[in-house]
C-alpha cells in the first residue's frame, strides 16, 4: 500500500522500523489535522451563545454586533479559494502553519478586545486563519493517505470532526461563560494552537501541486471579492433586508466578480480551477450535493437555537446537551463512513444520507410549544447521521475525482460550497422563516404600532416587548410570537426536507460504485526501499 513518509526527525527515528512505522505516522497526522480543524469548526459557532456577554461588556451597536458575528465566517468563506489554490502553489503546509500562527494571535486579540471594533478586527484575522487552515488539512489527507480505501477513512473521520466541532460549539461556550468572561470562548483556541504548530513542523509533509506558470493573484482576489460581496448579500436578505441600495449592490457586484472569475479561468492557460471538472458527474455533482445538504440544514440551525431557548426556556447549556445527540451520530457515521461506501457506492450512500436527512427534518415538524425530547432526541440522531453520511460520500467522491496536484484547490472548492450553501439557505429559508413570523406578531390588536412593529422583528425582541408592557397585553405578545415561531419553524423544515429530497434527485449522477481494485496503482518505491512519495511531495 503505498505510504507517504513524514519529513525531518520523525522518519529519521521511525523510518528504520520500514513501512509499517509510515503507516502509523500518517494517523497521527490525521490526528493533528483533525484537533486543529475541530478548533476552527467550535469558533464558528462557539460566540453565537457569548453574544449577550459581548453586548453588554462592549456596547456595539446593532451594526457592530451584526459583524461581531458574521466577520469571521465572511472572511473565510470567501478566502478559501484564495488559500486552497495558494497551498497548491507554494506548499500547503507552509500554508497551514502560517494559519496556525494567524488563528492563535487572532484568538489572543479577540479574547481581550477593548471595543466592538478591535473584536471585529479579531474576528476579521480569525477568519483569514480558518481559510488557510480548512482547505489544507482536507487537502494534505489527500497525499498521506494515496489509496482510496485508506483515505475514505481519514475523510469519514475528517468530516466527523467538523461536524462535531459546530455542534459543540455552542456547548463550549456555555461551559465557558457559567464559569468565566466571555473572552474565554476565543482563549481557549491559543494553547491548541501552541501544541499543533510545533507538532505539524515535525510530522507533516510538505506537498504541492503543478508549479508550472505564475499563479493568477488578480483571479485569487477577484474571487475572494465576488464570494464576500455575494455572501453577505444574501445575509442581508436572509435578515429581511430586500431591497436595499446596499444589498442590491452587494449582489450585483458579487455575480460580476464571479462571473469575471470564471470566464478569466477559461482562458488561463495555468488557471486556479479546473473548471472542466465541474461538467464530470463525480466532482460537479458531489459540489451540488454539498450545497444543497448545507442550504437544507440551515432551516434548522435558523430556528434551532431560538427554539431550544426562547421557546423551551432552556439555558445554553442545555440547548447544547440537547443537541449532543446529533454529535454523535454525526461520530458514528463519519467512523462507518468507508464501511458503507465500499458496500453501497457513492450514489446509493449520498441518495440514502439525503432521505434519512428528509426523514428525520419531517419527523421534527412534529416539534410544538411544548417539549418533547423523545421525538427530538431520535430526530436529531437520525439528522446527524444522515447529514454526515451524505457529506463524507460527497467530500470523498468529489476529492478522490481530481489529481493530486489539484488537492488543495478541490479541497477549497468543497468548502467555499459548504459556506455558500450556508447562504443561500439563510436567504432562502430566513426569508421564508421572516414571511411566516413577521406578519402574524404585527397584525396583535390591543399593542401599539411601534411596539408590534418591533415584536415582529425577532422571537427575542417579542419577549423585550411582552416583558415591558406586562400584565395581560404582555402575555398576549408572548403567546402569539411563541405560536407564530413554532408555526414558522415548521414550515421552513418542510422546505428543507423538499430540498433535500430534490439532493437525493441530484444525487443519482453520482458514479454507481467505486474504483475497482485493480484501477488503485501499485506502489513504487525508491531505490533504497522507500515508498516513492507522490508528485510534488518533498522530502528535506
Amino acid at each position: 500500500m503505498p505510504t507517504t513518509p513524514l519529513p525531518g526527525a520523525a522518519r529519521d527515528r521511525a523510518g528504520r522500523s520500514g513501512d509499517h512505522g509510515d503507516d502509523v505516522r500518517r494517523w497521527f497526522v490525521l490526528v493533528v489535522l483533525c484537533v486543529s480543524l475541530l478548533v476552527v469548526a467550535v469558533d464558528a459557532t462557539v460566540l453565537h451563545v457569548a453574544v449577550p456577554a459581548v453586548s453588554e461588556r462592549l456596547r456595539p451597536d446593532g451594526v457592530e454586533l451584526l459583524w461581531i458575528v458574521d466577520a469571521y465566517p465572511l472572511v473565510c468563506a470567501s478566502l478559501l479559494i484564495l488559500f486552497g489554490t495558494l497551498g497548491d502553489r507554494v506548499g500547503r503546509r507552509r500554508v497551514l502553519l502560517a494559519g496556525y500562527a494567524c488563528f492563535g494571535v487572532a484568538s489572543l486579540a479577540a479574547a481581550y478586545a477593548p471595543s466592538a471594533g478591535v473584536l471585529i478586527g479579531a474576528r476579521v484575522l480569525l477568519g483569514v486563519g480558518g481559510a488557510m487552515i480548512m482547505p489544507a488539512t482536507l487537502s494534505i489527507l489527500r497525499h498521506v493517505f494515496p489509496d482510496r480505501r485508506e483515505r475514505a477513512l481519514a475523510i469519514g473521520i475528517w468530516s466527523a470532526v467538523a461536524a462535531v466541532g459546530a455542534a459543540l460549539g455552542p456547548l463550549v461556550g456555555g461551559l465557558l461563560l457559567e464559569h468565566f468572561w466571555w473572552g474565554s470562548v476565543f482563549l481557549v483556541n491559543i494553547p491548541l494552537m501552541a501544541v499543533c504548530l510545533p507538532v505539524a513542523r515535525l510530522l507533516l509533509p510538505e506537498s504541492s501541486g503543478d508549479r508550472s506558470g505564475p499563479w493568477d493573484v488578480v483571479g485569487a482576489l477577484t474571487a475572494a471579492t465576488g464570494l464576500f460581496s455575494l455572501i453577505l448579500a444574501l445575509k442581508r436578505i436572509g435578515t429581511g433586508d430586500l431591497v436595499t441600495p446596499g444589498t442590491a449592490l452587494a449582489a450585483s457586484a458579487g455575480v460580476g466578480l464571479l462571473v469575471f472569475f470564471t470566464r478569466r479561468q477559461r482562458r488561463a492557460s495555468h488557471p486556479l480551477i479546473d473548471l472542466t471538472a465541474f461538467a464530470r458527474p463525480a466532482f460537479g455533482t458531489s459540489v451540488g450535493c454539498i450545497v444543497l445538504t448545507v442550504l437544507a440544514l440551515v432551516g434548522l440551525a435558523l430556528v434551532a437555537a431560538q427554539y431550544l431557548q426562547l421557546v423551551l426556556g432552556l439555558s445554553p447549556l442545555q440547548a447544547g446537551l440537547r443537541l449532543l445527540p446529533m454529535s454523535l451520530a454525526a461520530v458514528a457515521a463519519g467512523l462507518a463512513g468507508s464501511w458503507l461506501l465500499r458496500r453501497l457506492g457513492p450514489r446509493l450512500m449520498v441518495v440514502l444520507g439525503f432521505w434519512l436527512t428528509a426523514l428525520a427534518v419531517a419527523q421534527l415538524v412534529g416539534l410544538g410549544e411544548e417539549d418533547r425530547p423523545i421525538l427530538m432526541t431520535l430526530g436529531f440522531v437520525m439528522l446527524g447521521f444522515g447529514l454526515e453520511t451524505t457529506l463524507f460520500a460527497a467530500y470523498e467522491s468529489m476529492l478522490s475525482d481530481v489529481p493530486a496536484a489539484q488537492a488543495g484547490g478541490a479541497a477549497a472548492v468543497g468548502e467555499t460550497a459548504y459556506q455558500f450553501g450556508g447562504g443561500i439557505g439563510i436567504a432562502l429559508l430566513g426569508s421564508l422563516m421572516n414571511a411566516m413570523y413577521g406578519p402574524a406578531v404585527r397584525d396583535l390588536s390591543g399593542v401599539s404600532a411601534a411596539d408590534a412593529e418591533a415584536a415582529g422583528h425577532s422571537l427575542g425582541e417579542a419577549y423585550t416587548v411582552a416583558d415591558r408592557l406586562g400584565g395581560a397585553r404582555g402575555e398576549a405578545v408572548r403567546d402569539a410570537a411563541r405560536e407564530a415561531f413554532v408555526h414558522g419553524m415548521r414550515l421552513t423544515l418542510v422546505a428543507s426536507a423538499v430540498l433535500l429530497l430534490l439532493g437525493a434527485l441530484a444525487a443519482c449522477r453520482l458514479p454507481r460504485r467505486l474504483c475497482a481494485a485493480a484501477e488503485v496503482p501499485a506502489p513504487q518505491r525508491e531505490p533504497d526501499g522507500r515508498p516513492l512519495l507522490p508528485t510534488g511531495v518533498t522530502r528535506p
